[in-house]
């Protein structure tokens, strides 16, 4: 299998490591290449500009989603001409009392080539085996929405 991986650094700005009094401002590296400013949910204190693991986890479930339902519809003859989403992250308490992103809802809007096009019941059966096919889709369990725009 490939080599997954990121680079992670962080360091303290502050004197001392205090709790509530320090940043979690961090560089997340991919590929040894692309940086991205990454900290806390502006919820819990970070900087509402920078990227934050919740939305990183709702951009995992998009692109895979999209990545798995071109590759369907690609071996069912679908021209797709574009695919935009939605994705958003919901924070809240998980059945064992825990903080925890309870949901993540994904709002995809597709578009055919011109003179294609497919039934209700049709797109929610592809994208439903797009989700069902998804490998971060099947890490997170349950707590996904699909809403077909």
């Amino acid at each position: 299998m490939s080599d997954l991986s990121i680079a992670l650094h962080w360091q303290r700005a502050e004197p001392v490591l205090q709790p509530g009094k320090f940043s979690n401002e961090h560089i997340v590296q991919y590929n040894s290449t692309h940086d991205v400013q990454v900290d806390s949910a502006p919820d819990w204190g970070g900087d509402p500009s920078n990227t934050n693991p919740d939305q990183a986890l709702a951009s995992a479930l998009s692109s895979c989603h999209m990545m798995t339902f071109l590759a369907l519809c690609a071996k069912a003859g679908w021209p797709v001409a574009s695919y935009h989403d939605y994705a958003e992250a919901r924070l809240g308490k998980n059945a064992k009392g825990q903080m925890s992103v309870t949901r993540i809802d994904l709002n995809p809007v597709v578009r055919f080539d011109t003179g294609f096009s497919v039934d209700e019941a049709q797109m929610a059966e592809i994208q439903d085996r797009a989700h069902r096919y998804c490998f971060i889709a099947n890490t997170l369990a349950e707590s996904v929405e699909i809403n077909i725009c």
